[in-house]
């Protein structure tokens, strides 16, 4: 009696496990990344809240980023003028338009170029991300001018231009 009632209790656990859900395996984070309902709305928010139009759009500051969306990230003539040279803000549609969405993450997470472009912030952000940001540019219309050539140190540009020398040194704007 015993042992039946000990093969009774058995069986009915033995049910009640196989009844039960499959554990979920754990996703494979790489960390922190935006998310929204697609991969272009993440991708908007981030070069919303991110800064880019701050250099990347003509007048976005300057207007309190009361520009249209089909203005944005077209790059700037307006250089940074520093004791690197002078550096323009890329046109990011023409940028993304000449690149794989792989190159795109791999230029981001490598590239060591001249300021003012925040390097440090890009290359921490999730690869998830970054393809976010590269998917918003690629729906936008390819449209607007390439930037400038930078200018070595010393030169002073001939194109409007912020001053970034220390405490103002060097060519006025």
């Amino acid at each position: 009696m015993i042992v039946r009632h000990i093969a009774l209790v058995s069986a009915c656990a033995v049910a009640l496990i196989a009844c039960q859900p499959a554990p979920e395996k754990a996703a494979v984070a790489e960390g922190p990344r935006v998310i929204a309902a697609t991969d272009i709305e993440a991708g908007r928010y981030l070069i919303l809240t991110g800064g880019c139009n701050d250099c990347h759009t003509p007048g976005y500051p300057q207007r309190g980023g009361r520009i249209p969306e089909s203005e944005w990230l077209k790059g700037s003539g307006t250089g940074f003028y520093g004791p690197w040279g002078t550096t323009y803000p890329h046109n990011l549609r023409r940028t993304v338009a000449g690149m794989s969405e792989d190159d795109w993450v791999e230029m981001l997470n490598t590239r060591e170029a001249l300021p003012p472009m925040p390097w440090p912030s890009v290359r921490a952000m999730a690869d998830a991300d970054k393809r976010a940001v590269y998917r918003y540019i690629k729906s936008l219309p390819l449209e607007g001018d390439p930037a400038p050539t930078g200018l070595p140190p010393g030169q002073v540009p001939t194109t409007p231009y912020e001053n970034m020398m220390p405490h103002g040194a060097g060519a006025q704007g």
